[in-house]
């Protein structure tokens, strides 16, 4: 089975052909259905040889396309100092895009 992890949106992903992940948001203009490219791949294993960039392989790269687009369930913020009347509470939802792994070259 091949295997490459990449970085992207400071984090590292061990993907496969047919993976589908969840990633941090890449820009405002992307739609469902288009195509991207990772540039930054760190290791690309073919089951039978492993090559480990430094940091990245020159020339490799995962394509995917963009199944979905959302946002992740709310996290609440809440800042509280005691004996001053100090609260503040905040909701976030964190921004993501789910890609479906096509091909690692």
């Amino acid at each position: 089975m091949e295997f490459a992890v990449i970085k992207t949106g400071g984090k590292q992903y061990k993907v496969a052909k047919g993976d589908s992940i969840k990633i941090e948001k890449l820009s405002n203009t992307a739609k469902i259905g288009d195509k991207i490219a990772f540039e930054e791949v760190l290791l690309v294993d073919n089951g039978k040889d492993t090559t480990i960039g430094t940091p990245f392989i020159k020339g490799a790269k995962v394509e995917a396309t963009i199944e979905e687009i959302g946002k992740l369930p709310t996290v609440t913020v809440i800042h509280y100092k005691q004996k001053s009347r100090y609260f503040k509470k905040n909701g976030h939802r964190q921004p993501f895009f789910k890609v479906k792994i096509n091909s690692i070259k």
